[in-house]
């Protein structure tokens, strides 16, 4: 049974059916962005491992297609059990096995910037200093007993996988149990007309009995945004303390008292901290003359690392983004035209532990390949000058 998986893992045949198999996944993945939307369609073709359909309405799905996952993974242990079953260690061969073992790499870097990767934002206006970075698309769930907008505050964060209507959460660091009663991906709100909604309101504490909530359809366009909505309930010892409306676009947080304590509770983009501090300086943004087209904008910054002990200015610019301790911060945004105390920015903020596996990968495969090329070149060369003499 064993030799008989093996001699399947190892086979050519299987090294065609992943590959043909994945020419049909980009192919119809890329058709899907049309409709999904880039980041959706990424998550249910290329990140999964099957493509799950089910009719509209319907509470089941079945697996219709492997996904990414699948797919890499298979072709992954193909590529080992191929190599390890036919290798030879000889320097005729060498380029094959170097070439071999940069797609290895290729595969398995791929998985880790999928699996590890993360992409932030940091906005900031002239002269302002952030200790974090936030999600462009995750938000989460936040209890705060400090003022909100310290960088050091000590806050309960609950992550977006938790947010799910009908769940419930516990903490030890809180004296009360939360319960996801409903949340939106996207939605809207507004104030509650006297004469025109005669609804019942959201929520019963905070803003929500002057507030009215409108789901919206999910944005999927690459410049859309969606603004996320939840509704929970708080209970304690006692019993319920109420519900309330949480939005990003309520300004703040609200306050509520417990146990002797003034709470606040706030949906915000989810936060990661950084163990230095980064202030805007200044900015620049430059066009080509006559028009409205971008010709360079950048941003000053200044970090200060307690840990290490560094104070210094650094610029960053389109192309020459800056590495820091893991992280690379891109230039992403700012406004062409805004007065001088108006002046702001937005850094993206990138985690790829497995950055330079695609650069050694290649590496590898071109090296293997003009060893190869080369070694039968000089074979070939070598022959000819036989035949001749």
């Amino acid at each position: 049974m064993g030799k008989q998986l093996f001699k399947f893992f190892s086979s050519l045949r299987l090294t065609v059916v992943c590959l043909a198999f994945g020419v049909v996944l980009v192919f119809l993945g890329t058709l899907a962005q049309v409709n999904e939307g880039l980041y959706q369609a990424q998550t249910r073709w290329f990140r999964s491992f099957f493509i799950w359909w089910g009719p509209a309405g319907a509470g089941w799905h079945l697996p219709v297609f492997p996904g990414g996952y699948l797919i890499g993974g298979i072709l992954l242990v193909n590529l080992i059990t191929a190599h390890i079953h036919r290798f030879q260690f000889t320097w005729k061969k060498f380029g094959i096995h170097l070439t071999h073992a940069g797609i290895i790499l290729l595969l398995v870097g791929q998985l880790a910037t999928d699996m590890l990767s993360r992409e932030s934002e940091i906005r900031f206006n002239k002269g302002e200093t952030k200790q974090y970075s936030e999600s462009a698309r995750g938000h989460e769930l936040v209890f705060l007993t400090d003022a909100p907008d310290a960088a050091d505050d000590q806050v309960v964060a609950i992550p977006p996988s938790l947010l799910k209507p009908g769940g419930e959460i516990r903490s030890d660091n809180l004296p009360f149990t939360v319960r996801i009663q409903n949340y939106y991906i996207n939605s809207r709100l507004r104030e509650r007309g006297p004469m025109v909604d005669t609804g019942p309101p959201p929520a019963t504490q905070g803003i929500g009995p002057q507030a009215v909530l409108m789901p919206m359809p999910e944005d999927r366009s690459m410049d859309g945004t969606n603004i996320p909505s939840a509704v929970i309930e708080l209970t304690g010892p006692q019993g319920s303390l109420g519900t309330w409306l949480l939005s990003p676009d309520i300004s703040g947080g609200q306050d509520f008292m417990f146990g002797g304590k003034v709470w606040r509770v706030a949906l915000r983009p989810q936060r990661y901290y950084l163990p230095y501090t980064i202030q805007l300086l200044s900015t620049k943004f430059d066009v080509y003359p006559g028009t409205d087209t971008p010709k360079d904008y950048q941003s000053r910054v200044r970090i200060e690392n307690p840990q290490r002990g560094e104070n210094r200015e650094v610029d960053i610019y389109m192309n020459n983004p800056l590495r820091y301790q893991g992280l690379t911060f891109y230039q992403f945004q700012m406004p062409p035209i805004a007065a001088e105390s108006e002046r702001w920015s937005a850094l993206e903020v990138v985690r790829n532990p497995g950055w330079l596996t695609p650069y050694a990968g290649c590496v590898m495969v071109g090296a293997g390949m003009a060893y190869q090329f080369l070694l039968h070149l000089i074979g070939f060369v070598a022959k000819r000058r036989k035949v001749q003499v």
